[in-house]
């Protein structure tokens, strides 16, 4: 009797390690699926705030560029009024 009543525990054991072991790899497969996830978003995000960076700087170079225009102008005008006076 006692040894079927340990057979008992014991398929009890099992089953509960089972159960166990298969709710530990469904959260593993969770936390798998959520950390690729956020791998995918953190290279979607990398690539687009590439992507605007450059952008910007294009449009920085521009903008210097114009200023240094101006500030040639701005320059020679200051050095011969004379030049822009229609007077």
């Amino acid at each position: 009797m006692m040894a079927r009543a340990g057979g008992i525990t014991n398929a009890v054991n099992v089953g509960i390690a089972v159960q166990a072991d298969w709710e530990n790899r469904e959260f593993i497969s969770h936390i798998s699926l959520n950390i690729r996830r956020l791998f995918d978003f953190l290279l979607q995000f990398e690539s687009t705030t590439k992507n605007k960076l450059a952008n910007l700087n294009e449009k920085l170079d521009t903008l210097e560029r114009r200023l240094e225009l101006l500030e040639v102008q701005v320059s020679n005008a200051t050095a011969n009024p004379a030049l822009f006076n229609s007077s």
